[in-house]
């Protein structure tokens, strides 16, 4: 039995004889109590306290119980009415990267941007390179996150001429909120090499005017292959910087655990770097790139932390976005937007041979493998995959994980229950895009089962729910209330048989997706034992009108028994002595450094 074990079991014994003299000598760090707490355990769901020492529950329970373990030195933690609960575990987003969703001019539409249309687009852009613009002149890039075409008045991507109207002089990059596009200036075209003699790379579209010129807009591969990359290249101070903002704005959204869902050998070393300088406040979860990363995932993957970090297993992506068009249908699209040929279905970010043979590599090992597919056309390749390699290699427990699945059908969610797939879900985009779904992408009747957690829920299978941020902002509140109400930007509601209960919405939040990646014996649930891992929210996510659980505020965010969050505006509730989480990196400085540091350096010919 190994130390933590060891740990577990001996709490676990002790929380049967609470009332004996030799158990009282377990004197608690702190006692939280004064407001609901929710375990999440179906066999005690809520308690009036919880006890922590060292970093781990020590035991909760009624006040009674609990008060044995209060001596001189414990810290008497009075919620003062708000809810504490399980701290959330990311079931998929990409930290890294939401760091420079942190540190970037904010493109994204309301309520979470100003962006409206292409001019206010390029007024936020103006703005941003104004206010950076001492660091500006010596780094010479712009760049924003965040863009959807979808929620533009004009109802297109911008084009390389309309960026230019920003700046000429300096490269522009701006990110598609999905993460799957971009658009880039013409001096960032020129940077990059892109130009009319330009191919299209397999699994990706560079789009062209009339006259066969790049419009700067680079869908999927043309935008990896180009683009990304060349921010994956960053030196090791700029890519800390992304890691440490992301770590940071995950846990204000009351994270304690995220996922780096689309990594890299370089990305994983770099969070390694700022954990050891002890600047990464919550734990990280690092899926390489199968396609680009096996030896590193091979000599890498556990499923302990070194630090606050470590490799589940494998990322592998098959399809694009479905709100841009490029998630692979096994049917035409209803209506795109665009210019798009007659019974267009989106397309293959990878062959079937490159699906399988990740797949097969990944089952011989016994390695988890999280598989991005977004259309039916993208599920049918999966599921293809994932049985050939069930047949040749057994089911070796690896729990291997369905990302997106936003187009699915009733036949597909059977079979990723008989192959043992945990569907990490997308509700939130029923915000979001609902409304765009429902007019552009699959149709009215379709679009009511996007994102099917009913589906996934009448078969009795476990789900989580996630943010996909930076495509969206890691807001745990909103992924709560898009799963429990699927309201539209418009205020409709999204295929209302798909709802879930609260309760349901907040396990897969907390103790579904810490199963999905083999943590359920030490978090997603307040139990004897477990780590420390707590979120305080402004109220009772179960007693309040479901209709305002998106109104819901986190007030703190807790690791390992210690504060690493709490709201700047106290909005009433005042925890003085409590230390808040470390400031957050200068945005200027940090990401523009980060650039010139990587970016344009690996680009200059």
């Amino acid at each position: 039995m190994d130390a933590t074990s060891l740990y577990r079991a001996t709490v676990v014994a002790g929380a049967f004889c609470l009332a004996t003299p030799a158990f009282a000598q377990e004197v608690a760090d702190r006692i939280y109590s004064g407001g609901p707490i929710l375990t999440i355990d179906d066999a005690r769901p809520t308690v009036e306290a919880v006890a922590v020492k060292d970093g781990r529950i020590l035991a909760l329970g009624t006040h009674e119980e609990i008060a044995v373990h209060r001596g001189d030195t414990t810290d008497a933690y009075d919620l003062n009415g708000r809810t504490l609960m399980p701290g959330f575990v990311d079931s998929h987003g990409h930290v890294v990267m939401g760091g420079l969703q942190a540190l970037s001019a904010n493109l994204l539409a309301p309520p979470d941007g100003s962006v409206t249309d292409i001019a206010s687009l390029q007024n936020t852009l103006r703005q941003w390179a104004d206010a950076h613009a001492d660091t500006l002149e010596s780094v010479k890039m712009i760049i924003g996150f965040g863009y959807d075409n979808a929620q533009l008045e004009e109802l297109r991507h911008p084009t390389r001429e309309e960026l230019d109207a920003v700046s000429t002089e300096y490269p522009i990059m701006i990110v598609h909120q999905s993460g799957h596009l971009g658009v880039a200036n013409s001096k960032a075209l020129e940077m990059a090499s892109i130009d009319a003699t330009s191919k299209d790379p397999a699994g990706g579209v560079i789009q062209r005017g009339a006259d066969g010129e790049p419009n700067g807009v680079l869908e999927e591969y043309a935008f990896f292959t180009t683009i990304v990359p060349l921010l994956s290249t960053l030196g090791s101070e700029g890519i800390e910087a992304f890691a440490e903002a992301g770590a940071e704005l995950w846990a204000s959204y009351g994270y304690t655990t995220a996922q780096d869902g689309r990594s890299s050998a370089g990305i994983v070393e770099a969070l390694k770097a700022i954990d050891v300088e002890g600047a990464l406040p919550i734990d990280v979860i690092a899926y390489p790139d199968v396609l680009e990363a096996k030896d590193y995932i091979e000599a890498n993957v556990s499923r302990d932390y070194t630090g606050h970090v470590r490799v589940g297993g494998c990322k592998l992506t098959i399809d694009g976005s479905p709100q841009g068009f490029t998630a692979l249908r096994d049917r035409p699209y209803f209506d795109p937007v665009g210019d798009y040929p007659p019974g267009y279905a989106g397309y293959a970010a990878v062959t079937r041979a490159q699906v399988q043979e990740a797949i097969n590599w990944c089952y011989e090992r016994g390695i988890q493998v999280i598989t991005h597919a977004n259309g039916e056309g993208a599920s049918d390749i999966l599921i293809a995959a994932l049985t050939s390699a069930q047949t040749q290699y057994g089911d070796p427990g690896n729990r291997p994980v369905l990302i997106h699945g936003q187009f699915l059908r009733q036949d597909q969610v059977a079979s990723y229950q008989q192959l043992n797939v945990f569907p990490s879900l997308f509700p939130m985009h029923t915000f979001y895009w609902g409304d765009w779904h429902r007019e552009h992408t699959v149709g009215p009747v379709n679009a009511e089962n996007i994102s099917p957690t009913g589906w996934v829920r009448e078969r009795g299978m476990r789900f989580g729910s996630h943010h996909d941020a930076p495509v969206a902002l890691p807001d745990s509140m909103r992924i709560l209330d898009a799963t429990v109400t699927r309201r539209t930007r418009s205020g409709d509601i999204l295929g209302p048989s798909q709802r879930v209960d609260v309760m349901t919405a907040l396990k897969a939040m907390t103790i579904w997706p810490a199963w999905q990646q083999f943590e359920e014996a030490e978090k997603g649930s307040l139990e004897p034992g477990k780590i420390a891992d707590f979120v305080i929210l402004s109220d009772n996510p179960t007693a309040v009108d479901p209709e305002t659980l998106d109104q819901l505020q986190v007030l703190t965010t807790i690791k390992n028994g210690t504060v690493i969050y709490e709201a700047p505006v106290d909005r009433g509730w005042v925890r003085a002595e409590m230390p808040p989480m470390a400031s957050a990196p200068d945005t200027a400085d940090q990401l523009l450094h980060a650039i010139n540091a990587g970016f344009f350096r690996q680009t200059a010919h």
